[in-house]
């Protein structure tokens, strides 16, 4: 394979043209003059405000029952060959690396979790359910640069549901509930995507986006310490070994962002630069975890991951929930439940594709939003029926395996004659100019969580202390996970620029032509938004928090445009997710 980074790919350049979509718009009039023609002229104007009206309508009614799945699939499929051919780059190799971590790592951390809520969901099923997503969405979906798999609010939703069903004295088989949950919520997947419901990403923007990113983050960060924390509670572990694990991870946690700071560093030549950024976080989970076996290290015993046997779900149950056989009226229960789930799956996987697709990668391929929604559901039944925990879209996994295919070049020198003339002389910088756009590196990061499942794989996991097992799977990747997304989060980058010294802010920074107040009260906005989500899933009623995420949208589109922003500063504070190329899936008919 050939090193991406040392040229341009053929396959970079620039997005083909959109697609010529015919208007519903009525043909303008021929002819006539005088009051014939003013007459005229109005008519042809109440005309077009009517049929402008009801192509609206047409786009939200059931009119055009699975035109955009059909629209979908026939964007994309001139490109599945491609996307295959297109994996002969280098690029996919550290993608597949680093999601692989990214992907499975946290992923364990929410099954330790629910082990110890639930007693339901182990290693097993959390690898399990990373390789179904993995498989039907890098083979059949139309977005296959989206990561799917277990994530901390689908975790927070189903430990919600076990608490409320854990108080009652005839409570019914938690699986076998959860399995009609996730049945309800399939069925509203299918009716979203027939019904080209996924038209409303059209309002999404980038206050909602970072408003839950900011939430996902933060439910990162504190799943990591509650799997930290947990191991000085466990009869298991001793106060040494909860120790050692907790030394192990601070030292991976650090390790890992050395390697990040030095990629965005002048050190080094940039192919070491970049060899940073693809591996050191992987590298540093396998240094600290030999550290583990090394030296007095080890006789301190830090617990470490709990498996089960090849192959085989959690606490000796079948493959096979038979929710079936539920009684009725817990059949009519989890029909609310399914709702829930259906509304925090429409707005998390689909903003997951979103921000895999965002307006700063260089993008050639169209997307595919209702098509990918219907597999959603289909995926969300399967995960039911094997007991698994059900996969959507990751955040920040998603981007991270998007920024890990972009294929950089040089940009040119500055010519700017001011710098000529004061002897400077600017180094070229490097900038993305194509991103590899294929399917290989899902379906192989998800293949080898199915190869985590044989048994001396299981027993490496096994190896690996607790505290290590994390970054969204304990405490090192919990964190490292919550602190990147953090790192890069609009909001985070907005209060940076407000308690930066103005005069050393860049004359080019668009924030500069925006009020310091709009600012502050932008920010404050998202921060309500996230305080609300979070503060409601730490009490009983977190199954309601979907209901707050899905309401961001409203309350960008009617109530901001409100209050006291200009148009210039809305432009600036916020502007659309992904590019109109990307967003074409999405546009209505």
């Amino acid at each position: 394979m050939s090193n991406a980074d040392e040229k341009q790919p053929e396959f970079a350049r620039e997005p083909p043209e959109p697609p010529t979509i015919l208007s519903t718009t009525a043909p303008s009039s021929r002819g006539g003059g005088g009051e014939e023609k003013s007459a005229t002229n109005s008519s042809a104007s109440a005309t077009a405000s009517r049929t402008a009206i009801v192509s609206r309508l047409r786009t939200w009614l059931p009119v055009n029952v699975g035109a955009g799945i059909v629209r979908d699939i026939r964007a994309r499929a001139p490109w599945y060959w491609s996307d295959w051919t297109d994996a002969w780059n280098y690029r996919v190799l550290p993608a597949t690396t680093l999601i692989l971590f990214a992907n499975v790592l946290p992923g364990i951390a929410f099954s330790l979790h629910l082990t110890v809520v639930t007693g339901q969901y182990g290693v097993s099923e959390v690898l399990l359910s990373s390789f179904m997503a993995s498989f039907v969405f890098s083979v059949f979906g139309a977005q296959p640069l989206c990561i799917a798999g277990v994530t901390g609010p689908i975790s927070v939703l189903n430990q919600t549901i076990f608490k409320i069903l854990e108080g009652r004295t005839d409570s019914p088989d938690y699986l076998h509930f959860i399995g009609w949950v996730y049945l309800w919520g399939a069925i509203f997947h299918w009716i979203t995507a027939a019904l080209n419901w996924c038209n409303f990403l059209q309002y999404v923007t980038l206050f909602s986006c970072e408003a839950f990113g900011f939430y996902v983050a933060w439910t990162y960060l504190q799943f990591g310490i509650q799997v930290l924390t947990h191991q000085f509670d466990d009869p298991a572990s001793s106060p040494a070994g909860a120790l050692t694990s907790t030394i192990l991870a601070f030292l991976m946690l650090v390790t890992a962002f050395l390697f990040k700071c030095l990629s965005r560093s002048v050190l080094f030549h940039r192919h070491v630069r970049r060899f940073c950024a693809d591996y050191g976080m992987p590298l540093a989970l396998v240094a600290s975890s030999a550290i583990a076996y090394w030296g007095s290290f080890h006789t301190a015993r830090p617990l470490t991951l709990p498996v089960g046997p090849a192959f085989q779900p959690s606490h000796g149950r079948s493959w096979l929930v038979r929710f079936w056989r539920l009684d009725g009226k817990w059949v009519a229960l989890a029909f609310p439940f399914g709702i829930l789930l259906w509304v925090l799956f429409f707005f998390d996987h689909n903003v997951s594709s979103l921000i895999a697709q965002g307006s700063q990668f260089p993008l050639r391929k169209p997307a595919g939003f209702h098509y990918d929604f219907a597999l959603l559901g289909v995926t969300t039944f399967l995960a039911g029926l094997l007991g698994v925990p059900a996969p959507n879209g990751l955040i920040p996994q998603a981007p991270i395996h998007t920024r890990a295919l972009v294929v950089h070049g040089l940009a040119p020198k500055a010519t700017d004659n001011e710098e000529l003339r004061d002897g400077i002389n600017e180094q070229p910088r490097e900038v993305p100019v194509a991103v590899v756009e294929q399917r290989v590196s899902n379906l192989a990061q998800g293949s080898l969580c199915l190869v985590l499942l044989t048994g001396p794989f299981l027993h490496v996991l096994n190896l690996v202390p607790q505290g290590l097992k994390n970054r969204g799977a304990s405490f090192v990747f919990s964190w490292y996970m919550g602190l990147d997304e953090l790192s890069g989060n609009g909001i985070t980058l907005k209060i940076l620029y407000f308690l930066t010294d103005r005069t050393l802010t860049p004359s080019s920074e668009p924030l500069r032509r925006v009020r310091k107040s709009r600012v502050l009260l932008f920010v404050a906005l998202q921060l309500v938004a996230f305080g609300a989500t979070f503060a409601i899933t730490q009490t009983i009623a977190a199954v309601g928090f979907p209901v707050i995420i899905l309401l961001l949208i409203p309350l960008r589109t009617l109530i901001v445009p409100r209050m006291s922003f200009s148009s210039e500063e809305l432009g600036i504070l916020d502007r659309p997710t992904a590019s109109p190329f990307t967003m074409q899936s999405v546009s209505g008919f």
